[in-house]
């Protein structure tokens, strides 16, 4: 069982997407780049909204932040 779903906003959607890009875990996605994420995430015909797009990169951020602030957990404010 994967530990994705302990980032905010992470339901079982994003979490089946994720494992389907190659991550089985939170520490699988340090480094990894959100617009890359969404390019993928289209090639598999699992959507091309770019909420994902801002989805990914707040996953981003909490991947790869080690005390991720709280008031930046939230993918709205990851729009263009």
């Amino acid at each position: 069982m994967s530990d994705l779903r302990q980032i905010p906003y992470v339901g079982k959607k994003t979490e089946d997407d994720l494992l389907a890009l190659g991550y089985a875990d939170i520490a699988s996605l340090k480094g990894a780049d959100a617009d890359g994420l969404y390019e993928r995430t289209k090639a598999l015909g699992r959507g091309s909204d770019k909420c994902i797009l801002y989805m990914y990169r707040m996953i981003c951020y909490y991947a790869n932040t080690p005390d991720p602030d709280v008031g930046k957990l939230k993918w709205w404010l990851y729009k263009d």
